[in-house]
């Protein structure tokens, strides 16, 4: 078996950290001529689906095809579906609170400010968690089952976040909920089927790049990077702080799974948010 091509792959990286830093002050452009930072949560998906085509078009000859055809679909798949999933959700709203909060502190222009501490910083994690995207492209030898195990996975993940996507929406656009917390279908067994979701695809990406151990060495960091912003960084903790206040929320959840999907509680041991 042929070694993994390491200066090829030195060359992809510094090709995607371009593709990721164009594709990030492209929608900076877009963002101020809009008065909206809430663009970039759009480009988040369509970041790797870049980095994907742009590491299958410079890895041809270097990887094995059906590997590299397999990631890039699944990559693109996610991340398409998760722009237009947000694009639609974020339709005629104004600017996002999260967005408005941090940069009601910036220290001088709030576009310059935006630029380093939004679009810059997810550019820098968009290569960085894409690097089994990158690195299973460059992987020769067949398919292990490992990869089997990697499908299995990014498709559950796909599955449980398009469908917890899918309820919320019809449960927000029914006009009896209104001011009502979302408790029913997935949402019953954990506070976050979204964010569970991301963790099961990233962790399958990975595993469809476990072919070779120097593979594996280079992309282990990606998952357990989305693994800590989904639980610990910009996805669950923030989204929590921005709830607890909300009326029936610290019942809601001290009966449900903070992450890892579990049957609801029946009877709530606390009243305290539970991870």
């Amino acid at each position: 078996m042929t070694g993994f091509p390491w200066h090829a792959f030195a060359n992809n990286l510094a090709l995607t950290a371009v593709t990721a830093l164009a594709v990030v002050l492209v929608t900076f452009a877009v963002a101020v001529v809009k008065g909206l930072h809430r663009v970039v949560d759009i480009a988040w998906g369509l970041g790797f689906a870049a980095v994907a085509m742009v590491t299958c078009a410079a890895s041809a000859g270097h990887g094995d095809d059906a590997r590299r055809l397999l990631v890039t679909s699944a990559t693109v798949i996610w991340g398409v579906r998760l722009a237009a999933h947000i694009a639609w959700r974020g339709r005629g709203h104004g600017e996002d609170p999260r967005y408005d909060r941090m940069l009601s502190k910036a220290p001088g222009s709030r576009n310059a400010y935006a630029l380093r501490m939004i679009y810059l910083l997810q550019g820098a994690l968009i290569w960085l968690i894409s690097l089994p995207v990158q690195a299973a492209q460059y992987t020769h030898g067949p398919l292990l089952p490992t990869a089997v195990v990697g499908g299995v996975l990014w498709a559950a993940g796909l599955v449980f976040e398009s469908v917890g996507d899918y309820q919320l929406a019809r449960f927000k656009a029914d006009p009896a909920q209104h001011g009502r917390i979302m408790d029913r279908g997935l949402w019953a067994w954990t506070r976050h089927p979204n964010y569970f979701g991301d963790f099961l695809v990233w962790w399958g990406l990975f595993a469809l790049a476990c072919g070779t151990w120097q593979a594996a060495a280079v992309s282990v960091l990606s998952p357990l990077v989305m693994s800590y912003l989904l639980t610990r960084g910009s996805g669950q903790r923030l989204l929590e702080e921005h709830m607890k206040d909300r009326p029936g929320y610290t019942a809601y959840a001290a009966r449900t799974s903070g992450f890892f999907p579990l049957p609801p509680r029946r009877r709530p041991v606390s009243d305290a948010p539970r991870p």
